[in-house]
């Protein structure tokens, strides 16, 4: 791990989303929440902050940090449902591995409560970091992201 001892503590906020691609005809079955395996939205959410708040044990060198804030949305298009993830806390690390680890694993459990209603007609498209603050350097995605 890298040694971040020696970095001031600061306010850090990280902002991700993945987009999960599907027929109108799954999306309509999951914006009506009557899958057979219960609400996919609701278990996905779940399973994002749950991803999130153990991302140091799912990526090697990751530092553990204390979450303070965690927040999934979704947001839906004519195909599609883009899953955004924001995450916050005050510390030496900043925290969008945690944000892109919910976003992902939010994406990956819709894909699998759909797929029965899919089949291989499911696509996890652009994953990616939207935004992040806090420490030295501030990022913030310069292109349009697709909702």
């Amino acid at each position: 791990m890298k040694d971040v001892s020696e970095k001031n503590v600061s306010f850090r906020v990280a902002r991700a989303q993945a987009v999960l691609e599907m027929p109108p005809q799954v999306l309509a079955l999951l914006k009506a929440r009557t899958l057979e395996k219960g609400d996919a939205l609701e278990i996905a959410r779940a399973a994002g902050i749950l991803a999130a708040k153990r991302t140091a044990e799912l990526i090697p060198l990751c530092h553990p940090l204390p979450l303070e804030r965690l927040e999934l949305r979704y947001a839906f298009g004519e195909r599609s449902v883009t899953v955004l993830a924001e995450v916050a806390t005050h510390a030496r690390t900043g925290v969008e591995m945690e944000a892109l680890t919910a976003a992902s694993l939010a994406a990956l459990t819709l894909y699998d409560m759909l797929k029965p209603h899919a089949g291989t007609d499911l696509v996890i498209r652009e994953v990616l970091l939207l935004e992040k603050t806090g420490g030295k350097r501030n990022f913030r995605r310069a292109e349009p992201v697709s909702i």
